[in-house]
């Protein structure tokens, strides 16, 4: 069963198994468990929504969770021709957090997604995904009266 995303929930399951037992040839299992939250990364997706010209930019904090704590050794994005990103350490209240901060590079009207790829030291989460969402539109022409 794949919990990515339900971290910090509890999730559940049905499962119907069948087997070659004449006396009972079809089970319903319930799978129920609380999933441990490994990291909260706010906001989920980075945004780049503006227009052509202006300096378009989005800053998705990752806070390790203190049981889980990890350090970012790698970023890269999947495509990356149309985004810059810097991550950058910070201390956090109780906790080193990451700040990673997404730019624009597309001149364009379009639309557009890519993925940055956190690599992590953790062997139970190597490697977090932060997806990039960018909607880039023309300028609006004045109206003139």
């Amino acid at each position: 069963m794949n919990t990515t995303g339900y971290g910090g929930r509890k999730l559940s399951k049905n499962v119907q198994v069948f087997t070659n037992d004449s006396a009972g040839p079809q089970l319903n299992l319930v799978i129920t468990g609380d999933v441990d939250k490994f990291v909260t990364i706010t906001p989920r997706h980075a945004n780049l929504m503006g227009y052509i010209g202006e300096q378009i930019k989005s800053t998705v904090i990752i806070i390790p969770e203190r049981k889980y704590a990890f350090k970012i050794l790698n970023v890269r994005a999947k495509n990356g021709s149309n985004i810059k990103f810097q991550l950058a350490k910070e201390q956090g209240q109780q906790i080193t957090q990451y700040a990673l901060t997404v730019e624009n590079l597309k001149q364009e009207q379009g639309r557009y997604f890519d993925t940055i790829i956190l690599e992590t030291d953790s062997n139970i989460q190597p490697k977090l995904e932060v997806r990039v969402f960018a909607n880039i539109r023309p300028r609006q022409a004045k109206k003139v009266q």
